[in-house]
């Protein structure tokens, strides 16, 4: 049974240039701060940064991994703080995501409140996901 202040999988994921390229064929975003170092510097960014999309999907897909098959995210927020900057290495960057259940509701939903960073820039801020009534949670 899942309870409020439980603790789920951390999770980290490498993100690569070539996940960006992954991505911007997958996603049609193909903005040059993207995969151009020169562009991004230009807008001012540290270097080519992650879409804050792909951030966001596996930011989610930490969550429903732990809460098991046929979960559904029936709510989804976040603010985007700080870039994701992806070097052009092989190994790239790590995305480390944290989080608890914050709260288990009368409904049955379960609301899971996260932590995401690169390092040690926290680069998404009050992210929350909720999990729809029925979803099989599994505990650690």
């Amino acid at each position: 049974m899942t309870v409020a202040g439980e603790r789920i999988p951390t999770r980290t994921f490498r993100i690569t240039r070539a996940d960006l390229v992954r991505y911007a064929a997958a996603s049609g975003d193909h903005n040059p701060i993207h995969w151009s170092d020169s562009r991004a510097a230009a807008v001012g960014l540290p270097g080519v940064i992650a879409h804050g999309m792909l951030s966001m999907g596996l930011v989610a897909t930490a969550v429903t991994d732990w809460a098991g098959e046929g979960a559904a995210v029936s709510e989804y927020s976040t603010r985007f703080s700080r870039p994701v900057p992806v070097p052009d290495t092989a190994d790239g960057v790590e995305l480390t995501v944290e989080g608890a259940v914050g709260e288990v509701r009368a409904d049955g939903s379960v609301r899971v409140d996260l932590t995401v960073r690169c390092g040690e820039a926290k680069v998404l801020a009050r992210t929350r996901a909720v999990l729809a009534p029925g979803a099989r949670t599994v505990s650690a």
